[in-house]
């Protein structure tokens, strides 16, 4: 009798055991539905979300773009003459002042030209004299019935020619001579040669157009950002309005600046349109260099004690919590939709926004009141578990 029972106990422990196990199974099967049911509760009833006041404060809208700096003068100066480089006075950044000689070209075939005309002209002087003398003896002749009238005219035309070839011969050695003094390269302004073409020995050739020699910044003092603004950012600025960049150069500092111009020929890259904004920068410590890439904000708005919410806000969408259509209208670019947080409670309110500065927003109009929790997002499992005092694990 003793073994039927043992066997029928053990038969009845391993049917125990898969019941044990079975329901083991399912206890934790409908555990983990409530939590995933607690969850979604809480985040559908406003416990997972994360908020931040509405308050009052200051907002300085800005338009950003990149330019270049620039001398607000740059000159480039060339030569008029061909010739060879004989002597060079400035190089990169010589400061050099008005009328100061630059360089020189080689001026033995303009000297040679200025010889050639001067004797041009005494020729022509010698054969004016003559004329004059010719016609004079002719007058004196003519009065006394010894010469002809015709012959008297010959005369007065003959020294008339020479008195023309005279004029001629003295042109022809003014721009000899003009000729001449160019092939000596002076500085047409104060400023800093910011940019050397030529060296000693190296041939200038104008024939076709005037080449360039050097380039010359006026006033480094005094400097210029030209920046490029998009059309849809264009009608925000307006000659006068503060500026402030910054440079790879010194990037701990802020420079500040003022727009002076805004140029009215557009450019057009592949159906993009820009427009040429013009910075004036006060460089009177001289940091700043042509050629560097300014990275720049315009300051468009300020506003100072106005009601902010964060832009976050404004972009947070949750589905079943509003807006309603007949309620809040057309939502527009210069508008948007809030939702307030209020003792477990979602309530969408629509909005009129006004500057931002790419973090707060300005609520120009709506249902919103200073010290208000609206949505800014959604918290993470881990901030949603240390909310809720509910865990399974």
């Amino acid at each position: 009798m003793d073994a039927p029972i043992s066997e029928t106990t053990r038969q009845l422990t391993g049917i125990t055991r898969r019941y044990w196990k079975v329901g083991g199974a399912a206890l934790i099967l409908i555990l983990i539905a409530l939590a995933y049911w607690y969850v979604s509760h809480a985040r559908q009833s406003g416990a997972s979300y994360t908020t931040a006041a509405v308050a009052y404060g200051d907002v300085t809208q800005t338009v950003s773009a990149n330019g270049t700096l620039n001398p607000v003068i740059e000159v480039n100066v060339g030569s008029q003459v061909s010739g060879t480089v004989q002597k060079l006075y400035a190089d990169f950044n010589s400061r050099v002042h008005k009328g100061q000689v630059l360089c020189v070209l080689d001026p033995t075939l303009f000297k040679a030209q200025v010889a050639q005309s001067l004797a041009s002209l005494h020729s022509a002087e010698a054969n004016l004299e003559l004329a004059v003398v010719n016609e004079q003896r002719l007058q004196k002749l003519q009065s006394s019935g010894y010469a002809a009238q015709s012959d008297l005219d010959q005369a007065a035309a003959t020294r008339k020619s020479a008195q023309a070839q005279v004029e001629l011969a003295t042109a022809q050695l003014r721009h000899d001579q003009t000729n001449l003094a160019y092939t000596v390269i002076r500085s047409p302004v104060d400023g800093v040669v910011i940019n050397r073409v030529i060296d000693v020995g190296q041939t200038v050739a104008a024939s076709f157009q005037t080449p360039t020699l050097f380039v010359i910044g006026q006033n480094l003092r005094n400097m210029q950002i030209d920046v490029t603004v998009d059309e849809a950012d264009i009608g925000q600025i307006k000659a006068g309005q503060a500026a402030n960049f910054t440079v790879d150069a010194y990037p701990e500092r802020k420079f500040s600046g003022r727009v002076t111009q805004i140029r009215l020929n557009p450019t057009i890259v592949q159906n993009v349109v820009t427009y040429d904004v013009v910075i004036g920068v006060d460089n009177r410590d001289e940091l700043l260099l042509p050629g560097m890439t300014a990275y720049v904000n315009v300051v468009v708005q300020q506003l100072h004690h106005v009601l902010l919410v964060p832009n976050a806000a404004l972009r947070v969408r949750i589905p079943g919590a509003g807006p309603a259509p007949a309620q809040q209208g057309e939502i527009t670019a210069s508008s948007g939709i809030v939702y307030v947080y209020l003792d477990g409670k979602l309530r969408s309110v629509a909005v009129k926004t006004g500057a931002s500065d790419g973090k707060q927003t300005e609520i120009a109009s709506g249902d919103l009141r200073e010290g208000e929790r609206v949505v800014v997002g959604f918290a993470s499992p881990e901030q949603a578990a240390k909310r809720h005092p509910f865990q399974l694990f």
